[in-house]
């Protein structure tokens, strides 16, 4: 009774324009940023290293490179301070979190990409541009 109560409530803040992204793609996640009274976009672009949670408590680590260092950032994904993501590439992994991404450095830090065969990159290309429009 109490769980399915739970669910309801959680049901309204889930998010519905989530796209599907796995561990070890590369995508860019569009923050909202307030400084003072105006709002702007900030856009966080690096491999998706980890998932937890599930429903509103989902939360996702991005990982880049920036002036030579390491940068993680853990996002929940339901929040409302995400305006959206996007994703760039698709690789291949066979692991479900890359924690040892962090010990690597260089070249090493590249994963292999994922092609995506022609009936399903028609697919997302027609998917992309109902969503444009």
């Amino acid at each position: 009774m109490s769980q399915e109560l739970i669910r309801k409530v959680e049901a309204s803040s889930l998010k519905q324009d989530i796209p599907e992204f796995e561990i070890g793609d590369t995508v860019d996640v569009h923050c909202r940023i307030l400084e003072g009274d105006k709002e702007r976009i900030q856009i966080f672009s690096g491999v998706v290293i980890a998932r937890s949670g599930s429903g509103t408590r989902a939360m996702f680590t991005v990982r880049r490179i920036v002036q030579g260092e390491g940068v993680e950032r853990k996002f929940p994904l339901h929040s409302p301070r995400i305006a959206k993501i996007v994703v760039t590439r698709s690789s291949i992994v066979r692991r479900a979190k890359l924690y040892y991404l962090r010990d690597r450095v260089g070249k090493a830090v590249r994963l292999k990409e994922r092609r995506l065969d022609q009936k399903k990159r028609r697919k997302a290309k027609t998917a992309q541009a109902a969503e444009a429009e």
